[in-house]
């Protein structure tokens, strides 16, 4: 075996890797994303190195001059990613290598490719944490906006599909607002455990070598250090907890999705969507199809693939590091990808739709939306609910056979059904008014949403 073919770690074998096995067994091709990384932690760990006293000062900025170059060769994609390195950090040690020559070997002092990756890979989940949640923060905008701007308009509010109860559309604006904001909690959750430094761990029962491991936590921002260097170099919980999350996102943009879906079709004509994120037919010239909402839905059952994978993976692993582990990357990364492109493109729709005014309202008082109003009359004038729940429903069916609304019901009618009706009644008669009787904290009454509404503006900080 030539010089040339060698791997880093190759001293105790006699045949070059076979191709194929170079082919299954290469990173790069995707792990290439984690250079910035694995060059931050390779400086820091230097650097800890020289303040040691286990490399010299000229040794450290030899090192550190290298690492900064092939970071610009990076940045400017002239470095030259080699599938026979394997990984991005053979890659990486090897090229500083070739420019500071063998003091580049000293960099690995004190250090595995196990606590490196496992380094590298909380360092990108990090980084991306903090850009998923200004997404997050952006689309919580969008439908606080939404809220505020069409703070009248009345909708239907349904169950099982069915009209239930009329809401105000801001109402149903600010459900989606908290979902997302348990979003934002559980990312912010996530990083106490991501920001754990495994760097010092090595292969897996740590090093002989005097490492400052606070030091090197210190100059890369980590909140702690791991405790037990076996579980460090095996624990991918943080990346199966952050794909967990961004499949959890793209459930809440699925149901979104579903509801743009169904409000921009004929039938509801709800919402109209922005012309830019809706295509045409092939065929018909009259469509305006919501593909960007439809996409959103299919993407999000790869993102649960993703998390079924990472699980999978995990699930049969003894301690401590496993080559499977390799395989953890490519479901983190297109899970972070798919999250922030589909958090910034429904962020977009979100702030351009415009709601049916109309429509809305008139759909809101169909269905006997005000029947549940007129059983809560009853009660409170002493009928048992489940009494008043009775009358109602037979009124209903009275309605039904005689192709009438409840609005259109006299007062005679009326009291047909229950002698505890009187003239006030009638009162109920409006969506406006069921909406604002449910004026207690989280109901969908204008007052409360309002005060809703100003208790966002102050958490957040929109800057509006």
């Amino acid at each position: 075996m030539s010089e040339s073919e060698k791997k880093l770690w190759g001293g105790r074998f006699k045949e070059s890797t076979d191709r194929l096995v170079e082919k299954y067994t290469e990173s790069v091709s995707y792990d290439k994303r984690l250079a910035p990384f694995d060059i931050a932690g390779s400086i820091a760990h230097v650097t800890m190195l020289g303040k040691q006293g286990i490399l010299k000062e000229d040794e450290v900025s030899k090192i550190v001059s290298g690492l900064n170059e092939i970071l610009k060769e990076i940045e400017s994609g002239k470095f030259e990613w080699k599938e026979e390195l394997e990984d991005v950090h053979m890659n990486i040690e090897k090229k500083l290598t070739e420019k500071v020559g063998p003091v580049g070997g000293k960099l690995h002092t004190g250090r595995s490719r196990n606590d490196q990756v496992a380094t590298d890979v909380r360092l990108y989940v990090r980084h991306e944490i903090e850009n998923i949640l200004e997404l997050l923060k952006r689309i919580r905008k969008a439908f606080f906006i939404q809220a505020k701007k069409y703070i009248d308009v009345v909708m239907p509010g349904y169950t099982h599909l069915q009209i239930a109860q009329p809401v105000l559309y801001s109402h149903h604006m600010l459900a989606y607002y908290h979902m997302f904001k348990r979003d934002e909690e559980r990312f912010k959750d996530t990083l106490k455990r991501v920001n754990v430094m495994p760097l010092g761990s090595a292969a897996l029962a740590g090093t002989s070598y005097p490492l400052d491991r606070k030091f090197t936590a210190e100059l890369l921002k980590f909140d702690s250090i791991s405790r037990n260097s076996m579980d460090a170099v095996s624990d991918r919980d943080f990346v199966a907890e952050t794909i967990f999350n961004c499949a959890l996102v793209m459930t809440h943009l699925s149901r979104l999705s579903e509801e743009l879906i169904l409000w921009s079709t004929e039938e509801f004509s709800f919402i109209n969507l922005p012309d830019a994120f809706c295509t045409g037919s092939s065929i018909m010239p009259q469509k305006k199809n919501p593909d960007v909402s439809e996409l959103t839905r299919g993407k999000t059952g790869r993102v649960y693939g993703d998390l079924i994978s990472i699980l999978t993976i995990l699930k049969g692993l003894p301690l401590t590091y496993n080559r499977d582990l390799q395989e953890d990357k490519e479901p983190l990364f297109d899970a972070i990808d798919t999250v922030k492109l589909a958090l910034a493109v429904n962020a977009k729709i979100v702030e351009e739709m415009i709601p049916n005014k109309e429509r809305m309202k008139t759909q809101a008082s169909k269905g006997f939306s005000l029947a549940t109003d007129i059983a809560d009359y009853l009660a409170k004038k002493g009928v048992p609910f489940r009494e008043a729940h009775r009358i109602v429903g037979e009124i209903v069916a009275y309605c039904l056979d005689c192709e009438k609304s409840l609005e259109e019901l006299s007062i005679e009618e009326f009291k047909r059904f229950s002698d505890a009706f009187e003239h006030d009644v009638l009162n109920l008669m409006s969506v406006e008014g069921s909406i604002n009787s449910r004026n207690i904290t989280g109901g969908t009454a204008k007052e409360q949403i309002l005060k809703e509404l100003e208790k966002i503006e102050d958490e957040e900080n929109f800057n509006i």
